[in-house]
């Protein structure tokens, strides 16, 4: 194992990766989804970590970026694929991990293939190997199963306070020169559906992240740009987690201020285009001169 692999990158995956583990039991029918991206962001810091963004419990045709707004009544389905998702920030280091819960075991098929298609996946994570051919291998995999993997959701390289730091690793067949390098850093994440393959941006948007953009605001809005922006850098955040001590701020007036001002950007809940189920398997890994290291391996 390479030295640069430091412990506080090694804490971040196997922080995240017990939390995911101890929230396998929580999903079942009836559970209220605020009930259990909560449980989970708590676990996160109750085990010495920060949430690396908001948890996300993304169910059927939803492929990503669903969290619980304020309020939410969603549960948890009595049958369908849900996907949970989560990170953990340890001194600004990053760690990703998904798995995908048949709830009434009539979409197994749909796990397999992203959980096998992850695995192969991963054995190739090594020095030089080509992005490409990883995404090939993960789109024959998936289509062995009968699915389609989809092509407009990728892995992607993580640097330090950096979730999406530039190289992705593609769900099929990609041609270019990119290839893997040591002491990188990445999350992989096979989807599948049985649909049209690719995924649409929904009107339902429940994460932000800071811009940086610095133009002249004022008031509350000032306010809560500084205080986005000391609280979560560049690393994304929920309107759950803001909270006001004044009655006479509507906290979402402001968040549409902001975004209107571009200090802070929507990060849209994504779906399926024809509304098909979508499963998700995901793992953190270190590129080492050797063997890849799965840093969010479950024990």
């Amino acid at each position: 194992m390479s030295s640069s692999l430091n412990t506080s990158q090694e804490k971040a995956g196997k922080i995240a990766a017990r939390v995911l583990k101890e929230m396998e039991k929580e999903i079942v029918p009836g559970k209220k989804l605020i009930s259990l991206c909560t449980q989970a962001e708590k676990k996160i810091i109750e085990y010495g970590a920060r949430p690396a963004f908001p948890c996300n419990i993304s169910i059927d045709h939803v492929a990503a970026h669903y969290t619980s707004p304020v309020g939410d009544k969603s549960t948890i389905p009595d049958s369908g694929l849900v996907k949970v998702d989560l990170g953990a920030q340890v001194d600004g280091y990053l760690s990703d991990v998904a798995r995908t819960f048949d709830i009434d075991g009539t979409l197994e098929g749909f796990v397999a293939a992203t959980d096998d298609a992850l695995n192969e996946a991963l054995s190739m994570m090594m020095p030089g190997t080509k992005v490409g051919d990883i995404g090939n291998t993960i789109e024959r995999v998936i289509k062995a199963y009968g699915l389609k993997p989809i092509s407009n959701l990728t892995g992607h390289n993580m640097k330090r306070w950096v979730l999406h730091a530039g190289k992705n690793i593609p769900n099929v067949k990609t041609r270019g020169p990119e290839v893997i390098e040591v002491g990188e850093v990445y999350a992989v994440e096979p989807y599948a559906t049985n649909g049209a393959g690719t995924v649409i941006d929904t009107d339902l948007v429940y994460i932000y992240a800071n811009t940086g953009r610095d133009v002249p605001l004022e008031g509350t809005q000032a306010k809560l740009r500084d205080h986005l922006h000391k609280k979560y850098g560049p690393l994304p955040f929920s309107a759950r987690w803001i909270g006001t001590a004044s009655k006479d701020v509507d906290l979402f007036d402001e968040i549409r201020g902001l975004l209107k001002a571009k200090t802070i950007i929507g990060i849209p809940v994504k779906a399926s285009r024809k509304g098909r189920p979508v499963s998700q398997s995901e793992h953190t890994v270190y590129i080492s001169e050797t063997d890849p290291v799965i840093l969010t391996k479950f024990d």
